[in-house]
C-alpha cells in the first residue's frame, strides 16, 4: 500500500490559501502504471477538503492538457493509478489527434454529490494557477461545464467553459464516437446504415446520452445500462432502449459494445462473455490491460482504441488554445477525420495481425519522437 504522508514539498501558491502542493512523481514511480511520468502533483488542503493529483505524462508536443476527474477512490494508490492511466491516455490521444498538447489528467478523490463544494473547487483553483503553463484542464466524470465556470474565473488554465469558452465538449466527444462506431462497422461488414444495429450502451452521463441520440436517430436498436435507474427509464422511454443491469450489459446480445463509463470494463474475466463484433466507445482505459486487446483481436472482436475514438471533446477544447481562438468549423472538420484515422490503424493492424491500440501507440509515439527531435 503506498502512502503521500511526506512528499517532497516543492513548491506552495503565493498568498494566503492554505494549499499544500507536493511532488510525489518518486512515490509514483513505483506503481506499474507510471510510465515515465514527467511529474506528477498531489494538492491537499485539510481546511477546504481537497485531495487532488495532477499527472503530467509527456510534454513534447506541448502543455499538457486533459481533464479533471471528481470520484470517491477507495485508496489513495487506485487514485494515482487512475491518474497515471489517464494521463497517458491524453498523451496518445493528443498525438494520434494532431494537437499541439501533452497529455495530463488531474484526479480529485471525493463524492460529487457531496463532497464538491465550492471551497474544495476554490482549493482546486490554487492549484491549478499553481501549475498554470504545465496544465490545462476541464470538465470530466463528476465536474460539471458549471464546476469549470466556477475555476475559470479564478484561473485562467480551464477550458470547455461558457464563459468565453466552447462549452460542454460531450456532444463533440459523442459524435467522433459516433462516427467512430459507423467507421468499425464499415471494417467488419462493409458500407451499411445503422438501421437495426444493435448497440449496448454502457453509461447513460452526458457523453453516453448525447451518443444514443445519434445512434437513435439513424435507426439503431439500443440496449441500455447505467447505475441511475431514472436515466435509464428515460432512454427505455425516449429511444425505445432495452434497459439490462449495469453487470450484465457486456455481456448482451448486440453488434456493438459501446463502454461510455469508467474504464477496466474489458479484462481478461469479461472477454470471454462479450456478445458484441465490436468495443467501440466513449470510455477512456475501458481495457483493464493493455494486452486485453489481443485477447479480443484472438476473439476477432473489433477493438477501436479509445483515446483516438473518443477525442472529439480534447479537440473541441484545445481549438480554444489555438491562435485567432475557437472556430466551431474548423473543430468540426477535425472531429470528422475520426473516423479516417480509425479507418487506417484498423487497415494496418488487419495487415500485420497486431492489436489496434499497440498501432495506435505506435502511431502516437512516432510523433512524438518526431516532437523531440526537432531542434528547440
Amino acid at each position: 500500500m503506498l502512502h503521500a504522508t511526506e512528499p517532497r514539498k516543492l513548491k506552495v501558491p503565493a498568498g494566503k490559501s492554505t494549499l499544500v502542493l507536493d511532488d510525489i512523481t518518486e512515490v509514483a514511480s513505483k506503481l506499474q502504471d507510471f510510465d515515465q511520468h514527467e511529474q506528477v502533483w498531489l494538492g491537499r488542503d485539510a481546511e477546504r477538503g481537497l485531495t487532488a493529483i495532477a499527472a503530467i505524462h509527456n510534454t513534447a508536443l506541448g502543455p499538457g492538457l486533459g481533464g479533471t476527474r471528481v470520484w470517491p477512490h477507495e485508496s489513495f494508490e487506485a487514485a494515482l493509478t487512475d491518474a497515471l492511466r489517464l494521463s497517458r491516455g491524453m498523451t496518445y490521444k493528443s498525438a494520434v489527434a494532431g494537437m499541439p498538447f501533452g497529455g495530463a489528467k488531474a484526479v480529485i478523490v471525493a463524492d460529487a454529490k457531496t463532497d464538491k463544494t465550492p471551497e474544495l473547487l476554490s482549493a482546486y483553483a490554487d492549484m491549478l494557477a499553481a501549475l498554470e503553463g504545465q496544465f490545462y484542464t476541464g470538465e470530466d466524470v463528476g465536474l460539471t461545464v458549471a464546476d469549470a465556470d466556477f475555476l475559470r474565473e479564478r484561473t485562467p488554465n480551464v477550458t470547455g467553459t461558457t464563459k468565453g469558452g466552447s462549452g460542454n465538449p460531450s456532444p463533440v466527444t459523442a459524435h467522433g464516437v459516433f462516427l467512430g462506431i459507423k467507421a468499425a462497422l464499415k471494417q467488419q461488414r462493409g458500407p451499411g446504415d445503422l438501421v437495426g444495429v444493435r448497440i449496448a450502451v454502457q453509461g447513460l452521463g452526458s457523453v453516453g446520452w448525447a451518443l444514443c441520440e445519434e445512434l437513435h436517430g439513424e435507426g439503431a436498436k439500443l440496449i441500455v445500462a447505467d447505475i441511475d435507474a431514472q436515466r435509464v427509464e428515460r432512454a427505455a422511454s425516449e429511444f425505445g432502449a432495452t434497459p439490462v443491469a449495469t453487470d450484465a450489459i457486456i455481456a448482451a446480445e448486440a453488434d456493438v459494445f459501446a463502454p461510455c463509463a469508467l474504464g477496466g470494463v474489458v479484462s481478461e474475466a469479461t472477454i470471454p462473455t462479450l456478445k458484441a463484433a465490436i468495443v467501440a466507445g466513449a470510455a477512456n482505459n475501458p481495457l483493464a490491460r493493455h494486452e486485453d486487446a489481443r485477447r479480443l483481436m484472438e476473439r476477432g472482436i473489433l477493438y477501436a482504441p479509445d483515446y483516438v475514438i473518443n477525442a472529439g471533446g480534447l479537440i473541441n477544447v484545445a481549438a480554444e488554445l489555438a491562435p485567432g481562438g475557437y472556430d466551431r468549423a474548423a473543430t468540426m472538420t477535425k472531429v470528422a477525420a475520426i473516423p479516417v484515422t480509425l479507418s487506417a490503424i484498423f487497415e494496418r493492424a488487419q495487415a500485420q495481425g497486431r492489436p489496434t491500440n499497440d498501432v495506435a501507440a505506435e502511431i502516437a509515439m512516432e510523433r512524438i519522437e518526431k516532437a523531440k527531435a526537432r531542434p528547440a
